[in-house]
């Protein structure tokens, strides 16, 4: 570890030293690494280092190395340092997230130093849920979407997602699947201009919830906000959605989820947003579910065609769309 790094932990914690650094994960396409740092004379027991040292030649799992996919990532470290210092403390208990104790940039490696949410109780990681865990996860996001309804992005992407289509020129021009390529500007307008727009979490994704024991429901909090940006709440509860549940699961589920996350936002909106009509708003994004649907699956289509998420569902959802869009 760099020596001005070490001494980011030290004034940032007020420990005295570090006494060990475990590896939690390796960043995307090896741009770094997560750390969990065990501390001594801190009030801080443990304390995680997001670690971002850019490579000299990027590795992509599936093959995408372009001066645009090195870009995206180093704009989205940027902007999820700017989440941390600027917005991130607007997180009330309903939808918690670490707290960002330093961030420090040194030559060609970035620090993010972030509160263990491990220590405040979010220690459990999990691969497969139950309804109460969906219906947790849910309860965040409709409280974070409710906190930031109208909010500036100034900072942040000006589209929140990683697979929206500005960003993704390459996927495009290599998805076979002609309609949907055809439709893809209408679909990701149709996202950009509806009148509700909030920020989203932009990989709203299982992976990246930190849950509690069920004492007497879990809780969540959420981590990695590097594609954090204004957008239209539909783009964080399809992907969610379709991040832990089978393709049956989630045709016999949609109703109900959707049912109980405008119920959750309904509530949150009705308390911070008393001048907003809240069923004029869930009118208008439950009517973009499936649209956000289709946007995230033109996206996987031309990134992975044989990704496992690309089935029967998604594709009638897809269709569905499209034909709306055509008529």
């Amino acid at each position: 570890m760099h020596a001005a790094i070490t001494d980011t932990v030290l004034a940032a914690t007020g420990a005295q030293t570090i006494r060990s650094a475990t590896v939690i994960q390796s960043l995307w396409s090896g741009y770094g690494e997560i750390v969990r740092l065990e501390l001594e004379g801190s009030r801080y027991p443990s304390v995680i280092l997001k670690h971002i040292k850019l490579p000299e030649a990027g590795h992509h799992p599936r093959g995408w190395n372009t001066g645009l996919s090195h870009n995206r990532k180093i704009r989205s470290y940027q902007i999820e340092a700017r989440w941390y210092q600027d917005y991130a403390h607007r997180c009330d208990q309903r939808c918690p997230v670490p707290d960002c104790l330093a961030v420090n940039a040194v030559e060609d490696e970035t620090v993010l130093l972030l509160t263990d949410l491990d220590s405040a109780g979010f220690d459990l990681r999990k691969e497969r849920v139950t309804i109460e865990d969906i219906h947790a996860c849910l309860d965040w996001l409709a409280s974070f979407h409710a906190t930031f309804l109208n909010s500036s992005a100034d900072g942040l992407w000006e589209c929140g997602s990683y697979w929206h289509l500005d960003t993704r020129p390459d996927e495009l021009a290599a998805l076979e699947d002609v309609s949907l390529r055809q439709a893809a500007p209408l679909i990701d307008q149709q996202l950009r201009e509806c009148r509700y727009q909030t920020l989203v979490h932009g990989d709203a994704k299982l992976a990246n919830f930190c849950f509690t024991g069920a004492t007497p429901k879990p809780g969540v909090a959420a981590v990695d906000f590097q594609y954090v940006g204004r957008g239209c709440g539909m783009r964080d509860v399809a992907y969610f959605i379709g991040s832990c549940l089978r393709e049956d699961e989630c045709e016999a589920l949609e109703e109900t989820l959707l049912d109980y996350y405008f119920a959750r936002l309904g509530e949150q909106v009705a308390e911070k947003h008393p001048g907003v009509d809240a069923n004029d708003l869930e009118t208008e994004w439950r009517g973009l579910f499936d649209v956000a649907w289709a946007d995230f699956h033109r996206f996987l289509k031309g990134w992975s065609p044989g990704h496992w998420k690309l089935n029967s569902y998604s594709e009638r959802l897809t269709r569905r769309v499209i034909e709306r869009l055509q008529a």
